[in-house]
């Protein structure tokens, strides 16, 4: 009979801890020498390198050497303004350093580099066939540069997207990965520009403010820093909306990203060309455009992080039930700031060892939430089962650290609850999880399937009803007194 189930790639409700199920699930088969990691490292890495010197020797070609110095120390200086603006947004669940260090690597080197030969190439070519280097430089600037700039930096996108799918859950990390190859490509071409313009002042003998180098200073690195993030932002949102499509929207995994492409190059060819438009063109298209664009998509990825703490506090109660979490987890785990209290809980009386287990705990936790969501969804990939007992083998082996900082957390964070609207029973934890479709009143689809604890019996209370062990008193009266987990 075909099954009728509402979770086609999802159980309906997690593993036991007791269930031992080898995570790996099963030998792999061994890999060539071109498929091993080192191999991938090791090219990728000498890629880069070699774009890195190449670019180097362009720019300082163009620039001069004080020119280039002097172009570096002004560009690096929105840099970690930027890349730390773009790891706020993705403190909800980290992605790795080494995506990060690519994606920077890639941009600042790879893209740029291919921008320069392809857009001198261009302006070239143009010039050569219409004998008007006027316009052959607005062409170059309004037509050619966006397209290929934007697809160079879009090859990183693409590559992260294809190459650590798992680091790739979301609309957040495709900004986050899209914003940072985009300061990158800012970074060098900035250090391009400003070693220009310094050198046109050391032969016009220009200085101070009068100078073309504070004009060109205060252009690129005081009024639009995140240009080029922004436009390739879009980029990362179509990857971003196609990582969470699920398997049967193909026209949306498949057309999604090429129309954030799209619009990242219509963005920045307009952006280009307001030059164009008459002496306040320029003041014109960023108070009109630019500024509302970057406060919209600055209130996005903002509504997109909470959204994702709002996941992690309506899936993670699942696994409570299932052994695996404590009750006041998933509200801990679904505070930004009941996280950083565990960290810095975990390392004010154990160490910074334990406050970085805590830190992967709570990153685990997340991803383990964000799994489950797709799987709920039918979007999950085929690996699910595999991928949810290594992300929970993960949470159990830093349990004894984690937990006792999550559980002081959430009893210090928990609002306050009134005595007058106490209820007999067990003490539940804000937000506590309904399974969707479930109608009020009715059993959660996983209730007489498991028992809530490893080791408890049937129809015996779960180890915490009736004990002061989660953030929550039983008598309902507010949190506990504080004290100290790890002794208890």
């Amino acid at each position: 009979m075909a099954s009728t189930s509402p979770y086609p790639t999802c159980p309906p409700y997690p593993p036991h801890p007791g269930e031992g199920v080898d995570p790996a699930g099963g030998a792999l088969r061994h890999a060539h020498w071109w498929q091993r990691s080192w191999v991938r490292y090791g090219a990728l890495i000498t890629l880069l390198a070699l774009s890195g010197l190449v670019i180097l020797a362009l720019v300082r070609e163009q620039t001069g050497t004080q020119g280039f110095l002097v172009g570096l120390g002004l560009a690096v200086l929105p840099v970690p303004l930027l890349i730390a603006a773009f790891r706020w947004l993705d403190r909800v669940e980290p992605g790795p350093w080494r995506n990060l260090v690519f994606a920077f690597a890639w941009g600042a080197c790879a893209a740029a580099l291919v921008a320069i030969v392809a857009n001198s190439f261009a302006t070239r070519w143009i010039a050569t066939s219409t004998a008007d280097p006027s316009s052959a430089d607005t062409l170059g600037a309004t037509v050619v540069a966006p397209i290929v700039e934007e697809s160079a930096k879009a090859a990183a996108v693409l590559l992260v997207f294809l190459f650590r799918r798992r680091d790739f859950t979301g609309i957040v990390d495709g900004v986050v990965i899209a914003g940072i190859t985009a300061t990158g490509f800012a970074f060098t071409e900035n250090i391009l520009y400003l070693g220009t313009a310094f050198g046109t002042d050391q032969m016009s003998g220009d200085r101070g403010i009068a100078s073309v180098t504070a004009a060109t200073f205060f252009v690129r690195v005081i009024m639009s820093p995140f240009a080029h993030p922004l436009f390739t932002v879009f980029t990362g949102i179509g990857f971003g909306i196609a990582a969470v499509s699920g398997e049967r929207r193909r026209a949306r995994r498949f057309l999604l990203p090429p129309a954030g492409l799209l619009l990242a190059m219509g963005m920045h060819a307009f952006w280009n060309g307001s030059a164009t438009f008459g002496p306040f063109g320029f003041f014109a298209v960023y108070g009109a455009f630019m500024l509302p664009a970057f406060g919209l998509l600055t209130w996005l990825v903002i509504w997109t992080r909470q959204r994702e703490l709002r996941t992690v506090r309506e899936e993670l109660p699942a696994y409570v039930v299932a052994g695996w979490l404590t009750p006041g987890e998933p509200f801990a785990l679904g505070s930004m700031r009941a996280r950083r209290l565990a960290r810095e809980y975990a390392g004010h009386h154990i160490g910074k060892q334990a406050a970085r287990a805590v830190a992967q705990y709570e990153a685990f936790a997340t991803s383990l939430a964000f799994l489950r969501r797709r799987g709920r969804r039918g979007r999950a990939d085929a690996d699910f089962v595999v991928r949810e007992r290594e992300l929970l083998h993960e949470l159990w082996a830093r349990r004894e650290v984690a937990r006792p900082a999550l559980e002081y957390a959430a009893r210090a964070t928990a609002p306050a609850w009134p005595a007058a609207t106490a209820v007999p029973g067990p003490v539940p934890w804000p937000g506590q999880y309904q399974w969707p479709g479930q109608a009020p009143g009715h059993a959660a689809p996983w209730q007489g399937h498991l028992a809530p604890w490893q080791g408890q019996g049937s129809g015996q209370a779960a180890p915490w009803h009736g004990q002061a062990t989660g953030p929550w008193s039983p008598a309902g009266h507010g949190p506990a007194a504080p004290y100290n987990p790890y002794q208890s």
